[in-house]
């Protein structure tokens, strides 16, 4: 059930805060939006322009450039403020710059008063949104990362190109890091309910090796986009609008989120991607799949290589 009030607040108005606001737009997602920026003459120009096309939008949205106490009563707040990554840079490398960022602007929101549930877009996504976490004093539920929201849906598009079908008809997941130690769980991936390895074994269009090339494809998409046009923005847009529609409309669906683990797959004390239940409350639960030997192999490695970041930033719990 749709609630009444769907406010959102977008703290950063660069490319990846404005493709999510336009993406909210299009779909009618919300009815109140609110862009927070350091640049508030940036901020005041992204919202003219975007009222700018209301006439054409599923339904008349409120539009404006605020400043963190606008925050107060927001359902949602997406952070996507930090520095963007360079080419030829990683996401990790981004950590000492984005870590203190995110902590700041945290703590300006919730002076705000504010009492919803924050979605955190900036990277490296896993460690900053146990930064986030902290640096609330919110419920573990109600702080959610993008996790691989985006490599699941480039995952599914990469399949069914090679498989000619249709990427909605395609289920399966890419969960751990936000990331070069992402996995690819092959073991739990179908087209129309049928197992994949199942599928290109009885179909002959696939080969184990071209599951590999696949894989390491989705891992390096955000690399070529980066090295072609600086910046990646329409797909995290759409794939941060997806989860926001589905916390407003209290879904209850299942998306990798970066959701915070506490036992789940033998990892504790740390958010990484993982398909969870997605309701009005944040992460209501987390889907804990009986992944192959060798994935969960690789995904203890991805968690480790994500608590090491964290307790280098002295982020852990004492």
């Amino acid at each position: 059930m749709r609630n009444t009030s769907r406010k959102v607040a977008v703290v950063g108005t660069g490319f990846v805060g404005t493709s999510i606001a336009y993406s909210m737009i299009n779909q009618g997602i919300t009815n109140e939006l609110v862009l927070i920026d350091v640049n508030q003459e940036k901020a005041e120009g992204e919202a003219l322009d975007l009222l700018d096309g209301m006439s054409w939008a599923q339904e008349n949205v409120k539009v404006w450039a605020g400043d963190y106490q606008d925050c107060a009563d927001a359902n949602i707040v997406v952070i996507t403020a930090g520095v963007n990554q360079k080419p030829g840079q990683t996401r990790l490398e981004l950590i000492d710059i984005n870590a203190g960022i995110i902590t700041d602007v945290v703590n300006k929101i919730m002076q705000s008063g504010f009492d919803g549930i924050l979605v955190v877009a900036s990277n490296p996504v896993d460690v900053l949104t146990y930064s986030a976490w902290r640096a609330s004093g919110l419920p573990s539920n109600r702080v959610v990362g993008t996790g691989t929201t985006l490599d699941t849906t480039r995952f599914r598009k990469e399949i069914a190109a090679k498989l000619q079908i249709d990427p909605r008809s395609i289920h399966g997941y890419i969960i751990g890091e936000h990331g070069d130690s992402e996995v690819a769980v092959w073991s739990h991936t179908t087209v129309g309910g049928k197992p994949l390895l199942e599928f290109i074994v009885q179909n002959n269009r696939l080969t184990v090796d071209d599951l590999t090339e696949l894989a390491e494809s989705v891992k390096n998409t955000a690399y070529e986009i980066i090295d072609r046009k600086q910046a990646t923005f329409y797909g995290i847009g759409m794939s941060v609008a997806r989860i926001v529609k589905a916390i407003l409309n209290n879904e209850q669906a299942v998306l990798p989120v970066s959701a915070y683990l506490n036992g789940e797959y033998g990892e504790k004390d740390l958010f990484t991607g993982v398909p969870s239940v997605v309701d009005q409350n944040g992460v209501r639960e987390i889907i804990e799949l009986n992944i192959d030997p060798s994935e969960r192999k690789k995904f203890a490695i991805s968690s480790q290589q994500l608590r090491e970041v964290i307790e280098s930033l002295d982020l852990s719990k004492k």
